[in-house]
């Protein structure tokens, strides 16, 4: 054989090899690039930043659940039995608000209309760059630049963990409880796990504003937030605070930054309420949950029944916010932890 033959030989079988790997990649698209999950492939769905943007675009829903890790452990199956939404879940562990505009794009382009879309809103995240995502992002699972998907077609990981090991071990795809914490922190869930693994913060004397996270607040409200709802103003939106354990915030106490917290909380409150489309909801005030311990794997991180809990009030109406009754659910909570016993709590620890 010629050397010109075995180069033209090898060149084929490189240039083959290359077009079968993209081809599979393109027909069975773990991440939803380019269609809809096909019927029987028991597709593994554990990818936030490359499988939500797809799961957006070529799905179908009428609901939308959005957020950080605090949103993880919703189950959609409880949306369609409580309420008859075709829901989707597509949380972003740590979210940002940029996160959530983001996705809200992707769920646009889709072309579908949306009944509902649920938000749970971590404040603490409201306060850094509007631009900013928690995490960098493929971008070219997120552009429509074509040259950019040669990442996807000929992704080790995508070949060997999206398809070839789910098609091994069969596993079936159960999209209602998507990114689920719950198996992961099973064994976490405890006053004594949770008080075994906090570190006291040090204590800070320090003055600051009372507007101090206003600004960074607003900003990403402009940039982020209001244009979703107000572009959006035949969906509901419902946006809720999530109930963080009284030792989370216990470091905003140390830090003298409470009061702080509190008037962002009111100032979210204010401009939300004033929207139509707009129901508010609001759980870090239910003592019955927020002190025990034993339902968080940390201070801020709790079980599914929480998550249950929540979906109950979101049907019932309990915990919802209006201009009448907003005061009063912030004065409780603050109430309750400027008031809770934290030296008794910690000497537990010991």
């Amino acid at each position: 054989m010629t050397y010109k033959r075995w180069f033209t030989i090898t060149i084929a079988l490189i240039l083959t090899g290359l077009a079968g790997v993209s081809a599979l990649v393109a027909v069975v698209d773990p991440f939803f690039h380019y269609h809809a999950p096909l019927d029987g492939f028991p597709y593994q769905i554990d990818n936030q930043l490359s499988q939500n943007p797809g799961m957006a675009e070529r799905m179908s829903y009428d609901s939308m659940m959005l957020g950080s890790s605090m949103t993880v452990n919703f189950e959609t199956d409880w949306f369609a039995e409580d309420m008859g939404l075709n829901m989707i879940k597509l949380s972003y562990n740590g979210a940002y608000p940029r996160d959530i505009r983001n996705i809200m794009e992707k769920a646009d382009r889709s072309g579908q209309t949306l009944r509902q879309v649920f938000i749970g809103v971590d404040l603490a995240s409201y306060t850094g760059g509007v631009e900013e995502t928690k995490y960098p992002l493929p971008e070219y699972l997120y552009n429509d630049n074509l040259l950019d998907d040669v990442n996807y077609w000929y992704n080790k990981g995508v070949l060997f963990d999206y398809i070839l090991k789910p098609l091994i071990e069969r596993e079936p795809t159960r999209l209602s409880g998507v990114y689920s914490s719950e198996e992961q922190l099973s064994g976490c869930y405890s006053k004594a796990y949770v008080l075994s693994n906090y570190t006291v913060p040090e204590e800070n004397d320090a003055e600051f504003p009372k507007d101090m996270f206003i600004e960074g607040l607003e900003a990403n409200l402009q940039a982020n937030i209001l244009p979703v709802i107000e572009t959006h103003p035949d969906t509901k939106f419902t946006l809720f605070f999530p109930p963080y354990s009284v030792l989370y915030w216990y470091e905003y106490i140390r830090n003298n930054q409470i009061d702080a917290v509190m008037y962002e909380y009111r100032y979210f409150m204010e401009k939300l309420l004033a929207y139509d489309n707009v129901e508010l909801f609001f759980f870090p005030g239910n003592e019955e949950i927020v002190t025990n311990l034993d339902l968080y794997a940390d201070t801020g991180h709790y079980k599914q029944s929480v998550n249950r809990y929540m979906t109950d009030c979101f049907v019932s109406g309990e915990c919802r916010l209006s201009r009448e009754n907003y005061t009063e659910y912030l004065r409780q909570w603050k109430t309750l932890i400027d008031t809770y016993d934290y030296d008794a709590l910690l000497a537990e620890k010991e």
